[in-house]
């Protein structure tokens, strides 16, 4: 099986992706939402592209151009352009419902006037008609959210490796087009799967190269 993690802007990354050639998107854009972690001791920088979603509309049409016909995909996205999201993604592909990934532990923000923010969205999408592996569980998914030692907006790689396995078989290609932590990567050889990783930061490519290196093939799933 072979992973990629390739330092290189998606849009650019994406035109040497076959066409009908991906089974399954697994990836965490920008939400459009300008993101800046908080994060105490070590603090990331600003999240790159994240002040619009000027890019979303042909983003689409490219997933489109490279999924096969049975593909499905998995999108994380906030509450705050969520129908934006929802839009321009319905044009192409059937929105089959919307996860929720529960983190377990809540974040910050306003600590007063507020209440603790405690999960975000998955729009779950499909390009035909195929079936999920495994039983019927339901839509609320949850799993600790890291440390985000390796990323602002780090993805725990047993929920992405859960989502892998519901959605594909071994030797299937995954695509993802905002690597960060490359959790896509890691979890994708876990599972024995294929993956393509675009990420535009060197630095997040070069940490997620050495934790994929690291990285044994490890069959486990997740209790939701």
């Amino acid at each position: 099986m072979a992973q990629k993690i390739l330092n290189i802007d998606w849009n650019i990354g994406i035109k040497s992706v076959a066409n009908n050639s991906v089974d399954l998107v697994l990836t965490d854009p920008p939400y459009g939402i300008d993101y800046r972690s908080n994060k105490r001791g070590k603090r990331h920088k600003r999240m790159p592209n994240d002040n619009n979603l000027d890019w979303l509309n042909h983003w689409v049409k490219e997933l489109k151009r490279v999924c096969k016909d049975e593909a499905h995909l998995y999108i994380f996205c906030s509450w705050h352009n969520v129908e934006v999201f929802k839009f321009f993604i319905g044009k192409e592909f059937r929105i089959k419902n919307i996860l929720i990934w529960e983190k377990e532990n809540h974040g910050t923000g306003d600590l007063k006037g507020d209440y603790a923010p405690k999960y975000e969205m998955i729009i779950f999408c499909s390009n035909g008609s195929k079936k999920l592996n495994g039983k019927r569980d339901c839509n609320i998914l949850k799993s600790a959210k890291t440390k985000n030692n390796n990323h602002p907006t780090e993805k725990p790689v047993n929920l992405i490796s859960y989502l892998i396995e519901k959605s594909t078989d071994l030797g299937d290609l995954v695509l993802d087009t905002f690597g960060g932590s490359c959790s896509t990567a890691i979890a994708s050889k876990q599972t024995g799967r294929n993956c393509i990783v675009f990420e535009i930061e060197a630095n997040y490519c070069k940490i997620g190269i050495k934790n994929l290196a690291s990285t044994s093939k490890r069959l486990f799933r997740m209790n939701n």
